[in-house]
């Protein structure tokens, strides 16, 4: 077994089995939300590496913790109400994911602390003043660095080398967006990319979407990172493979469905720091004391089938650079 089935199965095997661990002296049984972007199925080896995570740290769910979840299924606007909820509940911490949750948890309360398990730039969009010092009650970790998006597109230019049109399918529900078109604009500049920028928020502009991406005679696909489109995966890539589009995407989700190749931080352990962020609030740290934390390991997965499909070599530059490669 390699490196990463193993990391994918023995956070299920967990799901599949009681947790175990020595439980803590009885005392509060403390009470986490957990704010998920899509769907149970979907996220099940991320929030089972956040469960094993907490274990590890002592934490015994139905004994000295409680994790409710809530899942908006693509839809960003169900998040208000679960942070009423969480608000109603007297939840001690809620763990979102993504940037719509965190802002609605930010804009839903000031007291409880929010633990971001992923979020994009948590500056711009005004739900921290600093990364090293957030103040307020949100902390945890984005999965932005400065170069992710120019890395993709330089990804996507060692993959498909002709490529000189590219189009970028994106969320404009998703309030990150916006502010990192203006970085890929820059990075397609200097790689002498044409960009078609296509705004996509339901599977009816989908369908649209991708009638504008060949229109504007594009020839490789770009998706940024929104856990929306995550959703929409098998329907993007079949779409894109119809249309012989190669094309670099954000999770690893798209590659396992037929896309050609991701490259994205690796969520796992950004979902087992969470936990470690949760651990020290619950102890008595404040989140607006604990700086936010930025990736450090990106992985790149490729599809060598997919690559087969649409009639491309893939260079060995690329495939022994890539953390897992998909037969």
């Amino acid at each position: 077994m390699n490196r990463r089935a193993f990391l994918r199965a023995a956070p299920l095997a967990l799901l599949a089995s009681p947790l175990a661990g020595e439980a803590q002296q009885a005392g509060k049984v403390s009470r986490i939300m957990f704010l998920g972007a899509s769907s149970a199925a979907l996220e099940s080896d991320r929030v089972a590496v956040f469960r094993q995570g907490l274990r590890d740290l002592g934490y015994i769910e139905g004994q000295n913790v409680v994790i409710e979840y809530r899942w908006a299924e693509g839809h960003y606007d169900r998040y208000p109400a679960f942070v009423a909820e969480a608000v109603g509940r007297k939840v001690d911490v809620i763990v979102t994911e993504g940037t719509p949750a965190a802002i609605a948890a930010r804009e839903g309360t000031r007291t409880i602390p929010i633990v971001t398990a992923t979020i994009g730039d948590p500056i711009a969009v005004g739900v921290v003043s600093s990364v090293a010092h957030p103040g307020g009650n949100v902390t945890g970790l984005t999965s932005m660095s400065p170069e992710i998006d120019a890395k993709r597109l330089e990804l996507l230019k060692e993959l498909v080398p002709s490529v000189s049109r590219v189009a970028v399918l994106w969320n404009p529900g998703n309030p990150n967006a916006k502010f990192r078109l203006p970085n890929l604009q820059a990075a397609a500049k200097s790689l002498r990319l044409k960009l078609e920028l296509v705004g996509v928020r339901d599977d009816e502009g989908l369908e649209k979407g991708f009638g504008a991406i060949v229109a504007a005679r594009s020839q490789a696909l770009m998706v940024p990172s929104d856990l929306a489109l995550l959703s929409r995966r098998e329907r993007i890539v079949e779409l894109a493979s119809k249309r012989r589009l190669p094309g670099l995407y954000p999770y690893r989700e798209f590659v396992k469905v037929g896309g050609l190749a991701s490259y994205a931080p690796n969520y796992p352990a950004m979902f087992r720091r969470a936990a470690g962020y949760v651990d020290k609030i619950l102890k008595g740290a404040k989140p607006g004391e604990l700086p936010i934390e930025q990736p450090t390991k990106f992985d790149l997965v490729v599809n060598l089938k997919a690559a087969k499909a649409l009639g491309l070599t893939i260079p060995p530059s690329v495939l022994g650079r890539a953390d897992e490669v998909i037969q």
